[in-house]
C-alpha cells in the first residue's frame, strides 16, 4: 500500500494527524510547550474527527455553497472545542487551565 497515494481515501483521512508533529518538535525545542501524551491523544481524536467530517461532507454534498457552509461549521466547532480545552472560554468541566 502506497501511503503517498492521494487516491486512497481511507489513508488520506489520516494525513491531518501529521500536524501533531509541530507540537512534538516544539516540546523538543522549548520548555514552554508542555503537552502530555494525553494531550496528543485528545488532539489526535479532535483532528481525526474533523478530517472524517470534512471528507464525509465532500463526498455527500454536491452543491458548493452547502459544502462551504458545512465545512465552515465544522471548522468553527473545531476551534471552539480547541479553545475550550486549551483555556476554558466557557468554563465547562473539561476546560483547560
Amino acid at each position: 500500500m502506497d501511503l503517498l497515494n492521494f487516491k486512497n481515501k481511507k489513508v488520506r483521512v489520516l494525513y491531518p494527524l501529521l500536524l501533531l508533529v509541530i507540537p512534538l518538535i516544539g516540546i523538543c525545542i522549548t520548555e514552554e510547550i508542555n503537552w502530555s501524551p494525553f494531550d496528543f491523544i485528545i488532539m489526535g481524536v479532535l483532528i481525526l474527527s474533523v478530517s472524517i467530517g470534512i471528507n464525509f461532507t465532500l463526498s455527500k454534498t454536491k452543491n458548493l455553497k452547502n459544502r462551504i457552509i458545512y465545512i465552515g461549521i465544522l471548522g468553527l466547532l473545531f476551534l471552539l472545542v480547541w479553545a475550550e480545552l486549551a483555556v476554558g472560554i466557557f468554563g465547562s468541566p473539561f476546560a483547560g487551565n
